[in-house]
């Protein structure tokens, strides 16, 4: 039995087997190490680029710096957009949790009304995990110091110091400088990658138009954070490029006696140098504080502004068209000079009523004039002149010289939204009107009435034409920029003006007579500028805003929304301009009433330096207050009867 045993017992069999198991298990670790060394090598080497890129994300963050906000100035040199050092509170809402429980959480530490709560909450559900999302902005220095000491109470939340616009002058420059405001989802789509580094972006004026300069480029800093996510130290920062600095050509002093002469009265007004084409005034009454958008206007506020039926932030400068009434005339006597229609000694006899032919009826009433040459026809304000001459030129030729002018196309001033106006046409009342085109319409339209639809800024470029000799330039409103507080200021270059009249002659004459017009004493501005000790020349003019039907009727008699808007265009010195206006009141009644004052003043305040320094942001006034005409004085221009149909209203100086 013990010899079987033995034999069952194969040592040499159990050895060999022993050797293979141990044979393959050398070769399954070392195939395991293999295969460890093989991904050692893929991560280490094949892909080290990218997982040591992984690496630094987690170890770095980029925290971008908003670069400081271009200032803009006036062109002596006054601050009129700024920049304040300022504290907002911001929320990672990854890292911050329950945007309610973070509200619940901060109060007593910062103060929130229930808009910014709402706003906040808004923001919060709709950002990005990792975007950081403002809580509040311009938050005091008080409430700053607070949240500092409470601090560790609130992860993810973090007060970001950042430059915060401020306009001084408040609504003096609201239509010019316009308004930055807090960046929207639309915006950051816009800007893209670096949208990310802004706060806010212009919205209205000149801080929109030059958005692309102003706004700078950003930078960033680079931190060491730990594995939560803190910072440990900043290993560099890539600065900033601060935006361009504008430089206006308009006066804060002009500005400001521009609106002490509107008084309570609503509308706009232009002034502007007829050599360069560079914007000295520009104002639209009533007007607002652009402060009040900065950091996102209140319900109250937005409700305050919308439910004023003055609309403070429509600007009339460059949406508001009416029709120019008489303010034209000067213009479409240059077209019969030049379209050799007329003459200068051509007269036409003013006998108080104008018909077409075969008109029966008591067709289109005027003051009698007597024998009118073009000059007469300028200061005196005969209509008749102009029904007569609008006809010999016909439709066609009488708008191509409107176009000549710059009437129905935008002046490219540097202000975004211009309307280009309207031209009366057969095509244009038919588009707008649904109607057939009579010779009573054209009649109408000599005069600046009907169809009609032009902005104070291409009546001014207009008459800024006249006084440079027939030369017409762009009107703008940015002189120079610069790019660093210590470069120089550069201009910024404009088109090439063009050539309204070939005849300096025509154009002389079209200039003698609107200098009649206030010097004349039979000129519709004399008794405004009588005293005056500068020469200016002018036109006044009416605009009707509804046909009260064939009888005449004094305006003040009307409710402001029935009364004509009041125009006057005009320039000085006399001699040689360095000053052009354009004004235009609404409820004003007659140009020589309200317009014709105006333009006046700002006259005075700009040859003579009786312009007074424009108050600080607190004590700009705001024009609120609707006119009242029961005291004005009667005008000495001729109050025309409205025509009967078709041609739908008569004129109006």
């Amino acid at each position: 039995m013990r010899r079987r045993a033995r034999l069952i017992k194969n040592h040499a069999a159990e050895a060999a087997l022993f050797r293979r198991r141990a044979l393959a298990g050398l070769l399954g670790v070392l195939a395991g190490l293999g295969a460890l060394a093989g991904w050692y090598f893929r991560l280490q080497v094949l892909r080290h680029d990218e997982f040591v890129t992984r690496s630094e994300a987690n170890r770095l963050r980029l925290v971008p710096v908003a670069p400081a906000r271009g200032l803009i100035y006036d062109r002596k040199g006054r601050i009129l957009a700024d920049n304040v050092a300022a504290w907002r509170l911001e929320a990672v809402p990854e890292r911050a949790g329950d945007g309610a429980a973070l509200l619940a959480n901060l109060q007593g530490v910062v103060a929130l009304d229930a808009e910014q709560q709402a706003q906040f909450l808004r923001d919060y559900r709709a950002a990005r995990a990792f975007k950081p999302v403002t809580i509040k902005l311009r938050v005091p220095d008080e409430e700053a110091a607070r949240f500092a000491v409470n601090r560790w109470r609130f992860p993810g939340v973090d007060l970001v110091p950042y430059l915060g616009r401020v306009y001084p002058y408040g609504a003096l420059f609201a239509h010019v400088v316009g308004y930055v405001g807090r960046i929207d989802e639309k915006d950051l789509a816009a800007l893209g990658n670096i949208g990310g580094a802004y706060s806010h972006v212009g919205k209205t004026g000149l801080e929109r138009s030059y958005e692309a300069v102003l706004r700078g480029r950003p930078g960033y800093r680079r931190l060491e954070t730990n594995v939560a996510g803190r910072t440990v130290r900043a290993l560099d920062t890539v600065p900033a490029v601060p935006g361009v600095d504008l430089r206006l050509s308009i006066d804060a002093e002009l500005q400001q006696a521009m609106v002490d002469a509107f008084g309570e009265l609503e509308g706009s007004a232009l002034a502007m140098d007829p050599r360069s084409g560079e914007i000295l005034a520009m104002v639209s009454l009533p007007s607002f504080d652009p402060n009040l958008f900065v950091n996102g206007i209140s319900h109250a506020d937005f409700q305050a502004l919308n439910d004023n039926p003055s609309r403070p932030q429509f600007n009339r400068i460059v949406l508001g068209g009416v029709a120019p009434g008489s303010t034209i005339k000067p213009l479409t006597a240059l077209a019969g000079l030049d379209s050799g229609l007329r003459q200068p000694g051509d007269k036409v006899l003013s006998t108080g009523v104008f018909r077409l032919p075969g008109m029966r009826g008591r067709g289109w009433l005027d003051g009698v004039h007597g024998w009118t040459d073009a000059r007469k026809s300028i200061y005196e304000s005969v209509n008749t002149y102009y029904y007569q001459l609008a006809l010999d030129m016909g439709v066609q030729r009488y708008d191509a010289y409107m176009a000549k002018y710059g009437f129905g196309q935008k002046t490219g001033i540097d202000l975004a939204g211009e309307i280009e106006g309207i031209v009366p046409s057969p095509a244009a009342k038919m588009k707008y009107a649904r109607q057939r085109w009579y010779p009573g319409d054209l009649v109408n339209a000599s005069i600046g009435q009907g169809l009609w639809k032009v902005t104070p800024l291409q009546l001014l470029r207009g008459v800024a034409a006249i006084a440079d000799g027939g030369t017409m330039r762009r009107p703008h409103l940015v002189a120079e920029q610069r790019a660093g507080f210590d470069a120089p200021w550069t201009p910024l270059p404009q088109p090439d003006a063009v050539r309204i009249s070939d005849r300096p002659d025509h154009v002389r004459v079209i200039q003698e007579g609107m200098e009649l017009t206030t010097t004349a004493p039979s000129g519709t501005a004399a008794r405004v500028f009588r005293g005056s000790p500068y020469r200016s020349a002018g036109k006044t003019g009416t605009a009707q805003v509804v046909n009260r039907g064939a009888t005449a009727v004094d305006p003040r008699s009307l409710p402001l929304w029935k009364r004509h808007r009041a125009l006057y265009i005009g320039y000085a010195p006399a001699e040689a301009p360095t000053i052009a206006v354009a004004v235009a009141v609404e409820g004003g009644g007659f140009g020589a009433d309200t317009a014709a004052p105006i333009a006046r003043k700002v006259f005075d305040a700009w040859l003579l330096g009786k312009a007074a320094t424009p108050p600080g942001a607190k004590d700009v006034p705001a024009p609120s207050a609707r006119p009242d005409f029961s005291d004005v004085r009667g005008s000495p221009d001729a109050v025309p009867v409205a025509p009967p149909k078709p041609a739908s209203s008569g004129g109006l100086q």
